[in-house]
């Protein structure tokens, strides 16, 4: 069997992070989003993989080349138009029909025309493609959905089931006209019919092709669509603050090992990733889990806090606290600063006395920007989202949920309560009055 990972777009949701990266290469937990799919594939002996790319595409190949470093073979094309899922997906018709490949001899030939489909900023269960491997070699329909079941399914494909087999799918209902609380995850199998409906898809009502449009073509012409529901991780990885709650995720599972320098006096508490040439000084106060990169500084005398991740070449100063953050590659993080549940981008300084809140005053969830429209995130505690290249004067102050967009500065003394675009220079006006002083 073979796959196919969609990575070509921009993910607009998670900006100012994608201003700089894809989506799928943002860093979580020592890896970007992508390398977990790639992994799970070939913990479950899909090892030929196609990656769909576009936005940025050239840090994708050159972080993944053909895939030996990982134990698989990459190739690539490129999705020409952003033009939805189904376009996407029609990429890989000439990747099914390669069946060079030595196959086990006991599948039969349409075995060999299967293909896994699923997007890259997803995170899931590596025992997840396993069981849909299985199920779908057990039941052979001609496309198996992998679904899952929400809460409120409002804001995703809703399946109605018969059978086991889905016979209609409702994109965003309200949640008392949803048909089930079953939604699409976006994981599929298909066999070779999917490219003669996607041939023959049109372009939705917001001008894509949508896969779930090929999707109604099958069940039309009564062909097998097999729903499989799993109680399996499945996360969309959509906005930022979904990249700090899967790093929570990831890095609780994390086991410690050392192979950086610990200096004495260091006190480490949980489990802790330490990468080769790195150091943390004499007074840190680690409470794990915790992931530093290669090269990294820590300290002296700081207090890091579980579920932080620290990217390659990473330098953290004196008495300084960071909380459940991701801090990415070649970032500094300047002494008597204060870091909470925040994300700071590549090549960023963080003067001295910085503070990124990460709690409102009154208590209430912190609500951010996405496209320009209010959006409550749910989390009680969320600091600021700061893009690539940003700089900082010393004691700066951000309010909960600011976005701060690349090569922006942030001067001295500046209290940030709104977001901040690209390329801009932040500061505050101040009026002196200097005096005589009075003679003795």
């Amino acid at each position: 069997m073979k796959a196919i990972i969609l990575s070509a777009g921009e993910g607009t949701r998670m900006r100012p992070l994608t201003l700089t990266k894809p989506k799928t290469m943002l860093p979580v937990a020592g890896k970007p989003i992508i390398q977990y799919n790639i992994e799970a594939l070939k913990d479950s002996g899909v090892t030929d993989i196609l990656l769909i790319v576009n936005y940025k595409e050239e840090m994708v190949r050159e972080y993944f080349k053909d895939g030996k470093d990982f134990g698989v073979n990459i190739t690539y094309k490129t999705q020409k138009e952003l033009s939805g899922t189904a376009n996407a997906i029609a990429y890989g018709e000439d990747f099914i029909n390669d069946i060079n490949d030595i196959v086990d001899a006991s599948f039969d030939e349409s075995d060999d025309e299967s293909l896994i489909v699923l997007n890259g900023d997803i995170i899931i269960d590596n025992e997840l493609i396993n069981d849909i491997i299985k199920e779908y070699y057990e039941y052979n329909p001609d496309t198996l959905m992998v679904l899952t079941e929400v809460d409120d399914p409002s804001h995703f494909g809703v399946v109605e089931m018969e059978n086991s087999f889905v016979k209609n799918i409702v994109e965003k209902p309200k949640k008392e006209e949803a048909p089930s609380n079953l939604i699409n995850t976006g994981i599929y199998i298909f066999n070779k019919d999917i490219f003669d409906k996607i041939a023959k898809t049109t372009k939705s009502e917001r001008g894509e092709y949508e896969i779930t449009d090929s999707l109604a073509m099958q069940i039309q012409d009564n062909k097998k669509v097999r729903g499989f529901k799993t109680n399996k991780k499945w996360i969309d990885v959509g906005r930022p603050w979904e990249l700090i709650e899967i790093n929570e995720i990831l890095l609780s599972k994390i086991k410690t090992n050392i192979k950086g320098k610990i200096e004495d006096g260091a006190h480490i508490h949980g489990e802790i990733f330490l990468d080769e040439g790195s150091i943390i000084r004499a007074g840190v106060y680690i409470e794990g889990s915790v992931y530093i990169g290669k090269n990294c500084d820590i300290g002296p005398n700081s207090y890091i806090r579980g579920n932080s991740y620290f990217g390659n070449n990473v330098n953290v100063g004196n008495a300084v606290e960071i909380k459940n953050s991701i801090i990415m590659e070649n970032t500094n993080v300047n002494h008597l600063s204060y870091v909470g549940d925040s994300i700071i981008g590549s090549n960023c300084n963080i003067a001295a006395g910085t503070n990124i809140a990460n709690l409102r005053f009154d208590n209430d969830t912190v609500k951010t920007k996405i496209k320009d429209q209010k959006i409550d995130s749910g989390r009680r505690k969320l600091g600021a989202i700061i893009g690539d290249s940003v700089k900082t004067g010393i004691n700066s102050s951000f309010s909960p949920g600011v976005k701060v967009g690349y090569n922006s500065s942030i001067g001295s003394d500046v209290l940030l309560y709104d977001d901040v675009e690209p390329n801009k220079i932040v500061l505050v006006e101040q009026k002196h009055k200097i005096l005589d002083k009075k003679e003795d």
